[in-house]
């Protein structure tokens, strides 16, 4: 019969690990006593079908490649020595904590995977990027054998995000920092606004698939800054899934809080900052049958890692020198640092980049635990900031963040508010149009080059975790200098002329003689 969409399949066979392919390409095998030693060879591409009245979703079903292997993944206790636990839970159970308490990670069959080489999985990942087969057209689930590799296709709920902008700050790079290699990865261009989308699929798609099976799951709650809440929202709305959500009153942008509540999320305001919110949905949900989709949970990590090897791919596969996360709860920095160390465990590259956590100066824990040389963490009170998102005082994912810092080589640094406020008004003065966040690690970025640390030619990231439209009060305020004890350096303000032509005339006269002197 004839389908909707003919792009490229890759099968995995359990009985004979030997990738087969529709590519045009060559797959090299891994050495491994469990695959046969010949190469397979590909088949032409087939043409395309004739236009049919299947859906994607429909067309994947009949392809049915979703259980055609034999990798795996469950839950274990994050860091835990293998030697002395055996403690472990399957991805199907409802759980947040390990029996002591500590946090949970997913941890794949890597053996299964290396089955195939780095060769071919960079060239199964590369042949699904701007397809629009399901659900591969989507950043996350184009690396679905490493996301969530036992989920059925058709429980998966996604949007097709993912695949965003890695942008040449060429003109910000060389004007302010004397720098030919910067990037920024705008992990904001994405379908809710920010880099949540990238774990929220994951999340709503597992709890989709638990709710098929009959588990006790009748909605799905987070605590917010904001942009979780947005991704949550909108990503349950798609699946009819009821989604609660707890804000901190008159913490966050109002671009933040239209979203859910346009989605039909269920919103409480609540009198207190995020770590309040994030106790009471702790106990909330440990009351009720809502699952709890914070951060805490390790699944939307195994989203976000796909951002790291996004950037690798980007890049043809070579690694950059620096990547530059802003944090705050803490789990982003964790999972770029697992995809880019899977990249490296399986071969796809050599080696990973050094990691920098970017905090701001007024939500700023983890810096000040690096400054200390990793001794005894404590919280803060976090104060106001106009990088929101990230003004958390007691991030849920300290350990796995210092984990990842020790483990790149990393760097932690912070900015004030002047500092990530004007470093927001630079970029866009150069084309881009940032929110506060990325702000946060572009000041991190001005120390580190400033200080020497990062050279003017080493290849740099800079993730940018939300988009610059979700921000606009502060650009307002800070271009009207209406921000108390801040001089907004970088203002540019409307001017006030008369509506007559010589009044026009003079002040464009004056305008253009300070852009090109010679005019």
């Amino acid at each position: 019969s004839s389908s909707l969409f003919k792009s490229p399949h890759f099968t995995l066979n359990p009985k004979n690990p030997k990738p087969t392919s529709h590519l045009p390409i060559n797959i090299i095998k891994a050495s491994s006593s469990s695959s046969s030693s010949s190469t397979p060879t590909p088949t032409p591409t087939p043409t395309p079908a004739l236009k049919s009245s299947t859906t994607i979703r429909e067309d994947a079903r009949r392809h049915n490649t979703t259980h055609s292997h034999h990798f795996s993944a469950k839950y274990v206790p994050f860091n835990a020595d293998p030697s002395t636990t055996s403690e472990s839970y399957s991805l199907d159970e409802i759980v947040y904590r390990s029996q002591s308490g500590t946090l949970l990670d997913v941890q794949h069959d890597l053996q299964a995977l290396k089955h195939y080489d780095g060769t071919y999985w960079k060239s199964l990942f590369d042949s699904r990027v701007g397809k629009t087969t399901w659900p591969y057209g989507s950043g996350v689930w184009s690396k679905k054998e490493w996301v969530l590799p036992e989920i059925h296709s058709d429980d998966i709920v996604s949007a097709f995000e993912g695949n965003s902008n890695l942008y040449w700050a060429e003109r910000y790079g060389k004007q302010f920092l004397e720098m030919n290699d910067l990037w920024v990865k705008h992990c904001g261009i994405s379908h809710t606004g920010s880099f949540k989308d990238l774990g929220m699929t994951v999340l709503v798609s597992q709890v989709n698939r638990l709710r098929k099976m009959g588990r006790p799951v009748v909605g799905v709650g987070c605590a917010s800054t904001g942009d979780t809440s947005a991704a949550l929202s909108a990503y349950c709305a798609s699946a009819g899934i009821p989604s609660i959500v707890f804000l901190p009153a008159n913490r966050i942008s109002i671009a933040q809080l239209v979203q859910p509540i346009a989605n039909g999320a269920f919103v409480l305001s609540l009198d207190t900052d995020f770590d309040g919110c994030m106790n009471l949905i702790r106990e909330v949900t440990a009351e009720l049958p809502i699952y709890l989709a914070n951060s805490l949970n390790s699944l939307r990590l195994e989203g976000q890692k796909t951002a790291a090897i996004e950037i690798l791919q980007q890049f043809d596969w070579e690694v950059p020198d620096w990547v530059i996360i802003p944090g705050g709860n803490l789990g982003n920095i964790y999972a770029f640092y697992k995809g880019f160390s899977m990249c490296k465990e399986l071969g796809l590259v050599n080696r990973i980049p050094r990691l920098v956590c970017a905090q701001a100066a007024n939500a700023n824990p983890l810096y000040l635990h690096y400054k200390s040389g990793w001794k005894d963490f404590k919280s803060v009170k976090a104060s106001t900031t106009f990088a929101s998102a990230i003004q958390i005082g007691d991030p849920v994912s300290i350990d796995r963040a210092v984990y990842a810092l020790k483990n790149s080589n990393g760097i932690v640094e912070e900015a004030t508010e002047e500092e990530l406020m004007d470093a927001m008004a630079q970029a866009d003065s150069t084309g881009m149009f940032i929110c506060p966040h990325t702000g946060v690690a572009l000041t991190a970025l001005i120390k580190l080059r400033n200080s020497g640390v990062i050279g003017k030619t080493d290849r740099t990231v800079v993730v940018s975790t939300a988009h610059g439209l979700k921000f606009t009060q502060s650009k307002i305020d800070y271009h009207s200098k209406d921000i108390k004890d801040m001089a907004c350096r970088f203002a540019n303000p409307p001017v006030s002329v008369k509506a007559d032509f010589g009044s026009v005339m003079d002040v464009l006269k004056k305008y253009l003689l300070s852009k090109a002197p010679m005019y």
